[in-house]
């Protein structure tokens, strides 16, 4: 299995919801068991919602601001984040190229 970003990025924004009215801002880039990856890029605001699982966010392009249960930090490009399951979190203040790897896997829940 493989993904390239160049590829990914071309699908997205993805397709309109009711959650995503200007269209899904990622792309599933390979999935294994409970395990999923997905390119990440949102514009303008981030609007997401916490997830059944745990993550791990790999910045790949863009700098701007995680906020993760309410603290808020740094980011830019090679950095990664934890973000455990049901924990609010957002990105703002990001640059127009940001993109970033999630990766969700284990049990809904999370792991103990």
């Amino acid at each position: 299995m493989k993904a390239a970003v160049s590829d990914l990025l071309k699908q997205i924004p993805g397709e309109v919801t009711e959650d995503w009215p200007m269209g899904e801002p990622f792309v599933e880039a390979l999935r294994h068991g409970s395990m999923s990856v997905e390119l990440y890029a949102p514009k303008d605001t981030d609007v997401q919602t916490p997830h059944d699982q745990d993550e791990l966010y790999f910045i790949h392009t863009g700098r701007g601001e995680l906020i993760i249960a309410g603290e808020r930090h740094l980011f830019e490009p090679g950095m990664v984040f934890f973000v455990p399951a049901h924990v609010e979190h957002r990105f703002e203040n990001f640059s127009n190229d940001f993109a970033a790897w999630v990766v969700f896997w284990g049990p809904k829940g999370g792991e103990s």
